[in-house]
């Protein structure tokens, strides 16, 4: 399907969330637009998902399928690029996967979901069938790190399984430099994500209670939103525990307030018990900020326990706090962890080699 005409560009139709939604997908793809990606190839967006109520859902969707329909017979695309993720996004976008199909369209799927294991290993049979089936009429499929790699090959065989690293956007050694002694002053620790359980947010309680017996002043920044049950929750739970202790929640932040609390925070905690590889770990490295998480998906690639950052057992809020309060009571290892933070994610998570790789799967694909 590729052309030897050098002046072409191939036509790509990519299904994205809607740009202002919360998440890392949208971080990721919002990305793509004005970028060197589109240098090369001719590209479409088809917004199939926004945030609101299940109705406003269901327009949005209805409208990115008739959208679609219409760049399927108009654009011509010769690949499609689907962003998904487990849950719903995996039953709302097989329509989309379908109509390209019986065009003969070539689909890549970018899966950046996080909890397998209740997405298909403890899934029943019926639904195990169905996930092989629709992954099956995928011609590649990336996923985010080489654990999810191996995670997949029960479902996807690993000749058709691409790792494709998320990306960040990094600042310069020289504008860290003059960041380092305030925040190590400041002691302020930020959350950037959904606050709920897979993202350790039943844990904030402890983990702010012995951060601060260990480390008095300390502050958090717990930035972002959640099921509104499990946040009353947490924040109950929190002003119980946490009296005296200094804990905002600014909701979700974007542009210029995301820029303000990266700046200004110390270190990046986040406490998650799934993970595929998240965009909220490598929007904090681009700032030079030291990671505290967790061994799980990803992480572990992203961050190299005691160089750019600390990582312990998910579920345990205890040793949580100790990596968070040794970092911050040390100022020599705590400006030597955000130097190597930057480090890592200036030489290995750089957008452009992320779009180089992204470049290399559409080529691979439009060549078959």
């Amino acid at each position: 399907m590729g052309s030897s005409d050098t002046n072409h560009k191939p036509r790509v139709c990519m299904i994205v969330q809607q740009r202002d939604v919360k998440g890392g997908i949208a971080s990721v793809t919002n990305g793509y637009y004005g970028s060197s990606l589109e240098e090369k190839y001719d590209i479409r967006y088809v917004e199939s998902y926004c945030d609101g109520s299940q109705f406003k859902k269901f327009i949005k969707v209805l409208k990115g399928l008739w959208e679609y329909r219409r760049i399927l017979r108009d654009f011509k695309p010769e690949l499609v690029h689907m962003h998904t993720s487990f849950g719903p996004s995996f039953y709302r976008l097989q329509p989309f996967l379908s109509m390209a199909k019986r065009r003969g369209v070539p689909v890549v799927d970018h899966c950046h979901g996080a909890d397998f294991d209740t997405f298909y290993v403890n899934a029943s049979e019926k639904k195990k069938r169905l996930v092989r089936k629709v992954f099956s009429k995928f011609d590649t499929v990336i996923v985010l790190s080489r654990e999810w790699k191996e995670k997949f090959t029960p479902v996807v065989p690993k000749d058709r399984l691409v790792v494709v690293h998320n990306y960040c956007k990094p600042k310069t050694s020289e504008q860290l430099e003059g960041w380092l002694e305030d925040r190590f002053a400041k002691k302020q620790v930020v959350f950037l994500g959904e606050i709920g359980k897979r993202k350790g947010g039943f844990d904030f309680a402890v983990i702010i209670l012995n951060t601060a017996k260990k480390l008095p002043g300390v502050r958090f920044v717990l930035c972002g939103d959640g099921a509104k049950e499990d946040v009353e929750k947490i924040k109950a739970e929190i002003e119980k525990k946490c009296s005296g202790i200094d804990v905002s929640f600014p909701g979700w932040v974007r542009d210029d307030a995301k820029d303000r609390v990266l700046v200004e925070s110390s270190v990046f905690m986040l406490p998650s018990y799934h993970e595929g590889q998240p965009m909220s770990i490598l929007d904090a490295m681009a700032y030079g900020l030291p990671i505290v998480s967790t061994e799980v998906g990803g992480i572990p690639q992203q961050v190299k326990n005691g160089v750019n950052g600390i990582l312990t057992k998910s579920g345990d809020p205890l040793a949580t706090a100790e990596a968070i309060s040794s970092l911050l009571l040390d100022k020599d290892r705590y400006f030597a962890t955000s130097r190597e933070s930057l480090g890592i994610a200036t030489e290995e998570y750089g957008f452009e080699a992320h779009a180089k790789k992204i470049s290399e799967v559409y080529d691979s694909v439009l060549k078959k």
